[in-house]
């Protein structure tokens, strides 16, 4: 129990330290990249990144809802991405931590701060200042619908991570396969079940 506790401890301080490197880097970024466009595109590039969010979270929620014995008959017949299907499902925690709590929340963050530079950009291109009424009105409209458009999608994400888990883990494993091979790097340690 206590070498689990310190594996748990261990994992949580390194993604701690991940999303804050990850988090630096997207806002940079995105900060950097929406500055120089116009709204529309902005508008754009914070619609990707809410996407972005949730699919990862879709993708988390699917790992944690998988079952493993589709991608054995799979893997017995070397179909690939069926072992790195497998790895998914076995490390559900590790890549739910990830998909949901690092790249969902960081893309939560980062469109929000997208979406006022969107703002800004919005209403100095009608001639209002920051602070104005209308900078205000345009403000809460589009806050409004990027978090209305975070949730909802979410929940659609989450009914689909639900009911169609092992097409999204396998669509995923054939992903992490295909990294693997190209890159050669080990995405996902294959863990022996316990």
């Amino acid at each position: 129990m206590k070498s689990q506790i310190k594996r748990s401890f261990k994992f949580s301080v390194s993604i701690a330290v991940i999303t804050f490197v990850l988090a630096a880097i997207f806002s940079v970024i995105s900060s950097s990249v929406l500055s120089g466009l116009v709204w529309i595109l902005g508008l754009f590039i914070v619609l990707l990144i809410v996407l972005m969010g949730v699919f990862f979270d879709m993708l988390g929620t699917a790992s944690a809802a998988a079952d493993e014995p589709p991608f054995h008959a799979m893997a017995a017949e070397k179909v690939f991405g069926a072992k790195q299907a497998i790895a998914i499902v076995r490390n559900a925690e590790r890549v739910a931590s990830f998909c949901n709590d690092v790249i969902g929340d960081i893309s939560g963050i980062i469109s929000g701060t997208a979406s006022a530079i969107v703002v800004l950009q919005l209403a100095n291109g009608f001639g209002y200042s920051e602070g104005s009424s209308v900078h205000l009105f345009i403000s809460v409209i589009l806050t409004s619908l990027v978090a209305a458009l975070t949730v909802g999608g979410k929940a659609m994400g989450k009914y689909f991570a639900i009911h169609s888990s092992t097409n999204i883990i396998f669509f995923a494993g054939k992903i992490v396969a295909f990294i693997e091979e190209k890159f050669k790097i080990k995405v996902l340690p294959s863990e022996k079940k316990k």
